[in-house]
């Protein structure tokens, strides 16, 4: 079996959490015996070498269409399916706010695709996108899928629910590697007992508010993460309000990132929206305390094994994290998301959906 995967043309030029997800996937499958080959959706597909292409991100639709209509193959979609709606009417500034007030997500989304198009040079895959837009363009993709793969049951329903339909779909969870989270690290004095937030820094991410709700704290506070491009002012004003007690880092070694899981004693994600947040598993399983929000389909994930906060509210994120610091690490967390959210159970469930699809 011979596969495609698909995705957006900035995957490693700004690497998020879709990343992370397309390499560890592939490298499973292939562990399986599925040969997998990762193109970015502006890169040109021999697509007769495939048995089926495989896309990430439903909400860029515009990226899928034209290879849809040139290949003539079966395909499944990982909808990834964010939801910007109460970041972008809460906390989004400038231009994007008087936006929100005027045009529907789905439309946004449209002006969106158009933007980069024009700035970027991203290409547009089909005209029917133009013609049809945003919205119309998602529900062609998903009711024409072999099968969809969310990464929760919350995240499906969520879809189902924005764009009226029902389909077949196969939950494939988020993972961990389970052979990184086994390794022992070592633990380093400088992140002994810390507070971390590690994730791309960017307003969706709400690295503000937190430092809001940290500054000047008993708390040591590291922030590792890069800004995304269109958010290099949002971290410029991050690093104008921090604290001295407030520290950053963009790159650290895999051996120093592990020993910063390894000696922490809280993960925090104060999003306005996450469908997994893959650093707070990761987190998790090294020996972390976890925070974040409900916003999105964490509560799938985390259950009550973290403590949860309101993204606009500082004292909420402030008292999570008191609560977080002073309870105990609890073993069975990590020993639940080693049995349920592994990137292997993740190929494992993948190579199911493609047999499936492919048989019918």
């Amino acid at each position: 079996m011979r596969i495609a995967f698909i995705a957006r043309a900035t995957l490693y030029t700004t690497p998020g959490g879709d990343t992370k997800q397309i390499d560890f996937t592939a490298h499973y499958l292939r562990t399986l015996g599925v040969e997998v080959d990762i193109f970015p959706t502006d890169k040109p597909i021999d697509y007769t070498q495939y048995d089926l292409l495989h896309f990430f991100n439903i909400i860029r639709p515009a990226d899928i269409l034209g290879h849809i209509e040139k290949s003539g193959k079966p395909y499944v979609v990982s909808t990834i399916f964010l939801d910007y709606g109460e970041y972008e009417k809460k906390a989004r500034g400038g231009v994007m706010k008087w936006m929100n007030k005027i045009f529907s997500e789905d439309q946004i989304e449209y002006i969106k695709a158009i933007a980069r198009r024009l700035k970027n040079g991203e290409k547009i895959g089909s005209s029917k996108y133009l013609v049809w837009g945003h919205r119309k363009s998602i529900q062609y993709v998903a009711k024409h899928a072999g099968i969809l793969l969310p990464n929760s049951e919350s995240e499906y329903r969520r879809f189902a629910k924005k764009y009226n339909l029902e389909h077949a779909y196969r939950v494939v969870p988020n993972g961990i590697d389970e052979k990184v989270a086994k390794q022992v690290s070592k633990r380093n004095p400088k992140y002994e007992n810390a507070i971390l937030c590690v994730a791309r820094i960017e307003g969706r991410k709400n690295q503000l508010n937190l430092i809001r709700a940290l500054n000047n704290t008993q708390y040591r506070v590291q922030i590792h993460g890069k800004p995304s491009p269109n958010n290099i002012g949002y971290f410029e004003q991050c690093k104008k309000e921090a604290a001295s007690n407030i520290h950053f880092s963009n790159w650290l070694t895999e051996e120093e990132l592990y020993e910063m899981y390894h000696s922490a004693k809280v993960h925090i994600l104060p999003s306005y929206f996450e469908t997994t947040g893959l650093s707070s598993l990761e987190a998790a399983v090294m020996g972390c305390n976890i925070v974040v929000t409900d916003k999105g389909d964490t509560v799938d994930y985390f259950g009550k094994d973290a403590w949860y906060c309101e993204p606009d509210d500082t004292r909420s994120i402030k008292a999570a994290v008191d609560a977080a610091y002073q309870a105990p690490y609890n073993p069975a967390f990590r020993e639940r998301i080693l049995k349920e959210y592994t990137w292997e159970r993740a190929a494992e469930e993948t190579f199911t959906a493609y047999k499936q699809v492919l048989k019918d």
